[in-house]
């Protein structure tokens, strides 16, 4: 009778895990506000619980971060963001005058310095593409706010991201120690020890990733950015900003930003000594990520693999879209986190060890 029961209970955990995922998967379109909010709820609450050390309330520990990250997302978008899309926009506009510099001058040097043919290397086609489409990609965030005026249906996705994810973020962000709680006695008591040993390591795997890799790029992107700006660089927010996004993968970043800000020093000021002051940053970049905020911010914790990150990421996006790429880093780290565990299991177990 008992094993009946136990048969029972595990077919209806089962159905109802189907239908709980089959579910989130019809309520896709309206999930994206409230996954961003948990995400910036899970950022928050490790402030929010340092508040409340120095005694003060939860209320206005919270009121304290939630300002903080409001005020953070309003400088990005009415600040950064614009001058994103200004550098995008100059950069499509220099793109002919870059194209003409490689064929009359970089690739002549080229095949003078190494006998190569490059005859047959024709970029007329791609600077034709950019004189056609610069307007395109540098009036963005016009065409955007212009879109969502036109449509009733944008302007309602609009207000709901704009009103819904403070307000949830805000109440996730007070309740968020009660919530956990109320999830950990959901927990049959017989697997409470190794749930919360699993949930405990996810939370390690993913906090490394979010709140340690994210803060590293995010300070190798505003270091950068100021460094290629000091120099003189034209794009130095977008390169920076691109070293940084790229820089969770060991020293992918730092390769590509120090190619792009090479060839973009050389082009614009045509000497050597502004790529010196180009490797000088990249270089002081480099000892700062690996002696100063690595060890700071993520410590010798086994995370995310950088591979893992970038097929999760990509695997979400090709299934469920821009949802899928919110809900990527979390499901690899509940993989990563199974996997360990299963593999430690097999190591402990007789047919591993008979």
């Amino acid at each position: 009778m008992n094993t009946q029961t136990t048969d029972a209970q595990k077919w209806l955990i089962l159905t109802l895990l189907v239908i709980s995922g089959y579910l989130l998967y019809l309520l896709t379109p309206i999930l994206t506000p409230f996954l961003i909010s948990v995400f910036l709820a899970y950022l928050g609450d490790p402030a929010v619980d340092k508040l409340e050390t120095i005694k003060l309330s939860r209320t206005v520990s919270v009121i304290l971060v939630f300002c903080l990250i409001s005020v953070t997302g309003i400088c990005f978008l009415l600040i950064i963001f614009p001058l994103i899309e200004e550098q995008i926009k100059q950069l499509f506009i220099r793109i002919p005058e870059m194209i003409d510099w490689i064929q009359t001058g970089f690739l002549p040097w080229i095949s003078q310095r190494f006998g190569l043919d490059v005859s047959s290397i024709d970029l007329n086609q791609l600077k034709r593409f950019s004189l056609g489409h610069w307007q395109t990609f540098g009036s963005f965030g016009t065409k955007f706010l212009t879109e969502i005026s036109a449509s009733g249906q944008l302007i309602l996705l609009w207000f709901s991201y704009v009103l819904l994810i403070p307000v949830v973020t805000f109440y996730l962000l007070r309740d968020w120690d009660l919530l956990i709680g109320m999830i950990r006695n959901l927990i049959p008591r017989q697997y409470e020890v190794v749930v919360t040993h699993l949930i405990k390591d996810c939370d390690a795997v993913l906090a490394e990733f979010f709140r340690g890799q994210l803060l590293v790029m995010l300070a190798q992107g505003v270091f950068y950015s100021l460094g290629l700006w000091v120099v003189g660089l034209e794009f130095s927010l977008l390169i920076g900003l691109t070293v940084g996004l790229v820089s969770f993968v060991p020293y992918l970043g730092f390769i590509i930003g120090i190619i792009i800000a090479g060839i973009a020093a050389f082009m614009q000021f045509q000497d050597v000594l502004h790529i010196i002051y180009v490797l000088i940053i990249f270089g002081i970049g480099q000892i700062l990520e690996g002696m100063v905020l690595t060890p700071l911010l993520i410590g010798d914790r086994i995370g995310l693999h950088p591979v893992a990150v970038i097929f999760s990421v990509m695997a979400g996006a090709q299934l469920f879209g821009f949802f899928g790429m919110l809900i990527a880093l979390p499901i690899a780290a509940i993989v990563t986190v199974l996997l360990r565990f299963f593999y430690e299991q097999y190591l402990n177990s007789s047919f591993y060890t008979p």
